[in-house]
């Protein structure tokens, strides 16, 4: 793998910044949460902060506050945080509160919900513990919490900041994933054992002290058995089975249910539904689960299966989520004859619907198409979908955007993970 220059920019993360800008002064408590370590604090601390100041606002109008400074300890009581905040309010003006790891802080749901109270008061925080990162976390703040979801840089961001080569930057992204801090190593086994690291120390222990889990052993292999089968469609049944026969450990589908839950609140897995096209309806028997970080799910692996093609598939994913679109997975059903003549039905798989409000697209991922065989096989499910909406085939090699006889939009990857407004072309 070619190296990667270190004299990166600082990464901007302008879809982010823009949800906080807009969401000033609009009366909820803004909350950014995220996977551990994607960035949200650098969100609110460098760059939200430095608008703030750019804007106008002055800096004694800015309350930050680092809860897991220790010189900021005595602040971490509830009372004392309440005494620090109306002892810096001076005036009349508006005053933006800046609270980083506000879970180290006792009761901090109803301090927040105190600040609420204080008429010239705009309330930013974040947080890194597992009840923290929960999905249903504004649910704590009595319906007046915003919810802010930062990801893992985009490869679009990643790129941003590194340049040079694509095809370089691109091996660098999908083998060490978008996580902020590992553009930071030099070396690629100084990334290895970050990302290691970090899943054993941190993410998984959150989980495991969270829920109290009695045998971590059986939480770690469900992630191993997940992470060598990103994009395989499964369900708790299949998943105790494969314990069964693989592993030779009884784990009930109950329990593996409930881990897959714990996966997904964490905001480490992310689970896509599958939905009938033709019928209009979810099918709920089996789903699919993508990693929020292709580097974590590659170091739960030891680095290996590098399938590049199955990693393609989680970024792709990912890179939809991100911009905003609700992602299943799609299913189509077809009836053909089979050798005999006789008329079967078979279900023909579309990787993603994508859907953000009247908008929504179907699209395949295909690692290459050297072919006319090739681009019948990929557009299969694709031509069987009878509607009017948009169809795209998005492939790694690098080919100018074309559309076939069918309508199906061809694009390359580059083209699709640089361009916010591709699936448009």
């Amino acid at each position: 793998m070619a190296k990667i220059r270190n004299n990166m920019k600082e990464i901007k993360r302008d879809r982010y910044l823009k949800q906080l800008i807009d969401s000033r002064q609009n009366g909820f408590i803004k909350v950014v949460t995220g996977i551990r370590r994607c960035g949200k604090s650098y969100l609110l601390n460098v760059l939200f902060y430095n608008y703030l100041l750019e804007n106008g606002v002055a800096n004694d109008h800015i309350i930050r506050i680092d809860l897991e400074d220790r010189l900021n300890k005595e602040l971490r009581n509830p009372d004392a945080m309440l005494r620090h905040v109306h002892d810096n309010i001076k005036d009349k003006e508006l005053y933006f509160i800046i609270i980083d790891e506000v879970q180290l802080m006792d009761e901090f749901v109803d301090v927040l919900n105190s600040f609420r109270h204080i008429d010239n008061v705009d309330t930013y925080v974040t947080g890194s513990n597992s009840h923290f990162l929960s999905t249903d976390i504004s649910t704590e703040f009595r319906g007046r919490g915003e919810n802010i979801h930062v990801n893992p840089l985009s490869f679009a961001e990643f790129y941003s900041a590194i340049g040079g080569d694509k095809q370089d930057a691109w091996r660098e992204y999908y083998t060490y994933g978008g996580l902020p801090l590992i553009r930071s190593f030099e070396t690629e086994q100084k990334k290895i054992d970050y990302l290691k690291n970090l899943f054993q120390t941190v993410y998984l222990a959150d989980i495991i002290e969270r829920h109290k889990l009695r045998n971590e052993n059986e939480m770690r292999e469900l992630v191993q058995i997940m992470a060598s089968s990103i994009g395989s469609p499964c369900n708790p049944t299949k998943l105790s089975n494969t314990f069964k026969s693989v592993k030779n450990v009884n784990l009930s589908n109950k329990t593996i249910a409930n881990y897959l839950t714990y996966l997904s609140e964490s905001f480490l897995l992310k689970k896509a539904i599958r939905y009938d096209i033709k019928g209009k309806k979810y099918i709920n028997t089996l789903s699919k689960y993508y990693f929020s970080d292709i580097g974590l799910r590659n170091a739960i692996l030891d680095m290996r299966q590098q399938e590049e093609t199955h990693i393609m598939e989680n970024i792709i994913y990912n890179e939809l989520i991100t911009r905003g679109y609700s992602v299943d997975i799609g299913m189509v059903e077809i009836k053909k004859q089979d050798k005999d003549g006789k008329w079967v039905r078979i279900q023909l798989e579309v990787d993603f619907i994508a859907n953000l409000g009247s908008k929504k697209y179907y699209v395949q991922s295909a690692l290459s198409i050297p072919n006319r065989e090739k681009e019948i096989q990929e557009s299969r499910s694709l031509v069987s979908i009878d509607d009017s909406f948009k169809k795209i085939i998005i492939v790694k090699d690098h080919i100018m955007p074309r559309r076939n006889e069918d309508g199906i939009l061809t694009i390359g990857l580059f083209d699709f993970l640089l361009n916010e407004d591709s699936l448009d072309l």
